[in-house]
C-alpha cells in the first residue's frame, strides 16, 4: 500500500514538473478578470489592451528561469557525483586481473596464399 502511494506521488510530481506551463496558463485563464484588474502592470493604460498578458508572460518567464536553474543545478550535482566517483580508488581482486590464455587456431589454411585480392594486370 505504501509503495503504491509513493508511486502515485512520484508520478504526480513528474507530471506537475512537465506541465508547469499548462498549469500557469490554466491559472491565468481561470483568473483573467482578477489579473487584468488587480495584478496587470498596464491596468492604468486601457488603450494597450494588455488584459493581464504582461503578468502571464512574466509568470511564464519565471517558470522557464526556475526550470533552467533546476536543470543547471542537477547537471552540477551530477558532475560532482561523477567527479567524486572517478577520484576514489577502485581496487580489484587479483583473481579478476589474471591473464586467461585461450588457444589460437588460425582460420586461414597454411597452403593458401596470404593475399586474397589482386588487381588485374594491364598489358
Amino acid at each position: 500500500m505504501l509503495q503504491r502511494i509513493t508511486a502515485y506521488l512520484l508520478i504526480f510530481s513528474l507530471i506537475t514538473v512537465n506541465f508547469s506551463r499548462f498549469f500557469i496558463f490554466a491559472g491565468f485563464e481561470l483568473n483573467r478578470n482578477y489579473i487584468a484588474t488587480k495584478l496587470c502592470e498596464n491596468r492604468n493604460k486601457p488603450w494597450l489592451h494588455c488584459d493581464g498578458k504582461c503578468y502571464f508572460a512574466k509568470k511564464i518567464k519565471q517558470a522557464e528561469d526556475k526550470q533552467a536553474s533546476d536543470e543547471r543545478q542537477s547537471q552540477k550535482s551530477l558532475f560532482q557525483e561523477v567527479y567524486v566517483i572517478s577520484t576514489t580508488d577502485v581496487k580489484f581482486h587479483s583473481s579478476l586481473l589474471q591473464v586467461i590464455l585461450t588457444p589460437y587456431t588460425p582460420t586461414v589454411p597454411a597452403d593458401r596464399p596470404v593475399t586474397i585480392f589482386q588487381p588485374p594486370q594491364l598489358g
